[in-house]
């Protein structure tokens, strides 16, 4: 049977995380780094 698609969902997109889940993310980024070398790319954290 096809999906009906015209229908609006019945969750609501309304996120509210907690202030140590976007310090957490944020210090995660910025520990991040990307390297490329000879086409190659390393992925490190940097704690």
């Amino acid at each position: 049977m096809a999906k009906i698609y015209s229908k609006k969902p019945t969750h609501s997109n309304d996120f509210k995380p907690k202030t140590e889940t976007i310090s957490f993310i944020l210090n995660f980024s910025k520990a991040f780094k990307v390297s490329a070398y000879n086409g190659l790319k390393f992925e490190t954290i940097l704690n």
